[in-house]
């Protein structure tokens, strides 16, 4: 490593180390310190590591801490951005966090699609991990084309990586690329409760693609009537799903019985996605199994967080797709509850809101909801969608800012709460309820 390189390395060392004691941390600044002294620091910190990066739209904290749980397993010398911080500073801080020795060493990175371009050439990764691409930030990527065009023009860079992918979504098996690929996917038909599927068409000739069976969205065992293009064969399944509870999923992956304290369809996808990681890895079965069942919630992701006499269920939402597969774990909660919608349109949260008119509020109707408040900079769009979805506005808190919020959970009639937040509305009700010391 040379002189700048190192420089660049104990600059970054010292700043996570004061962030560290003075304050509640922080994961970009270090990162963003060292490549301010040296720009080619990440090339020289990942040059003796198997990198793992893990990329899409929805999922990929979760699979990349999922995944990091499994290979823990069988390796021992294993690194991560686990806080989700996956652009490139925060990925360089994973490195600065790391033990000295890399004898036998893992990076699992999460990468922000936008950011691949930035990271792959200096990563060089041996495995790439796609999890899937929806609508999400339109304003940012413009379609769901341009964002497959990242993620393949980064596998292009490096030709020798494998690529592990979503085999149930079409646009994952629309182009030719020079990588080893293996496919995962559900092998099975679900009672998801979610029979909306979205129309989908064919990436090759444009005619609307059929399914022998679906999951959600436009993901499943799908098929073209008119040019013959259909889902590849998968390397992984889920052969069957046992349980969905607004706790856990049991399900079977290749006819072995799994369990994940983390509900709903998507995230067995995302088990499904970290399981595919692991076999590629040779950690085993049982391992694997054992890795699902000591795995901590991410924060933000089904987070449990007991404030006052309630039980609060946070979920971070940011498009169509996700908002609706969360709304549908929501549905399987059997008591009656109060619903939060923290509604925030900073960069980060992607500006345009013309994406709540995609969602499903409506099909809460029907649930014991005794209180619903609503929060955040959109306050009046979140409000105003959920009279659009038939609740009564007299009904409704609109409470706005977080003091306001936190004083109307507490306050809340119910004890079970199930939260929703967009990307820093989330940040924020956590930072200020780690204030009232309900986090730790």
């Amino acid at each position: 490593m040379s002189l700048k390189s190192t420089i660049a390395k104990n600059a970054g060392k010292i700043t996570r180390y004061l962030l560290t004691k003075f304050t509640n941390g922080g994961s970009s600044l270090p990162g963003k310190i060292a490549l301010s002294i040296d720009k080619n620091l990440l090339r020289n910190l990942a040059k003796n590591y198997d990198v793992i990066v893990i990329t899409g739209t929805n999922g990929k904290t979760l699979t990349t801490t999922l995944t990091t749980n499994v290979l823990s397993k069988k390796y021992k010398n294993i690194i991560t951005n686990r806080t989700g911080s996956n652009m490139k500073q925060g990925i360089v801080g994973a490195f600065l966090n790391a033990p000295r020795s890399t004898k036998g060493a893992i990076a699992v990175l999460e990468v922000d699609e936008g950011s691949l371009k930035n990271v792959v050439s200096e990563l060089q990764p041996k495995l790439f991990v796609h999890t899937n691409i929806f609508s999400d930030q339109l304003d940012r990527y413009g379609t769901t084309g341009k964002i497959y065009d990242l993620l393949t023009d980064a596998a292009r860079e490096v030709p020798d990586a494998a690529i592990i992918a979503n085999g149930d979504l079409p646009l994952f098996n629309s182009q030719t690329l020079p990588n080893p690929q293996k496919f995962f996917g559900f092998d099975t038909d679900i009672e998801s409760g979610d029979k909306t599927k979205e129309d989908a068409q064919c990436p090759k000739c444009s005619h609307t693609l059929e399914y022998h069976h679906y999951t959600y969205a436009n993901l499943g065992d799908y098929y073209c009537p008119s040019c013959g293009f259909k889902r590849p064969e998968l390397d992984y399944k889920v052969t069957s799903v046992q349980e969905l509870n607004v706790t856990h999923s049991t399900f079977q992956l290749d006819n072995d019985t799994y369990t994940l304290h983390n509900a709903g369809i998507y995230n067995i996808y995302n088990a499904l996605a970290a399981y595919s990681a692991g076999r590629f890895f040779d950690v085993s079965p049982p391992d694997i199994k054992d890795a699902f069942l000591t795995n901590e919630r991410v924060f933000g992701r089904q987070e449990v967080i007991i404030a006052y006499d309630k039980k609060i269920i946070l979920n971070v939402v940011k498009n169509p797709v996700g908002l609706n597969q969360v709304l549908n774990l929501v549905k399987l909660e059997k008591e009656p509850f109060t619903l939060v919608a923290l509604l925030n349109n900073r960069p980060a949260d992607g500006v345009d809101l013309k994406w709540l008119e995609d969602t499903n509020f409506e099909s809460l109707a029907d649930l014991d909801i005794e209180k619903i408040i609503t929060g955040g900079i959109a306050v009046d769009t979140m409000t105003d969608r959920l009279v659009t979805a038939g609740f009564e506005r007299e009904n409704i808190d609109a409470a706005g800012s977080l003091e306001s919020v936190i004083k109307s959970i507490e306050n809340a009639p119910t004890t079970q709460i199930h939260m929703l937040a967009t990307y820093t509305a989330m940040l924020e009700i956590r930072k200020a309820l780690i204030e009232k010391g309900h986090i730790k």
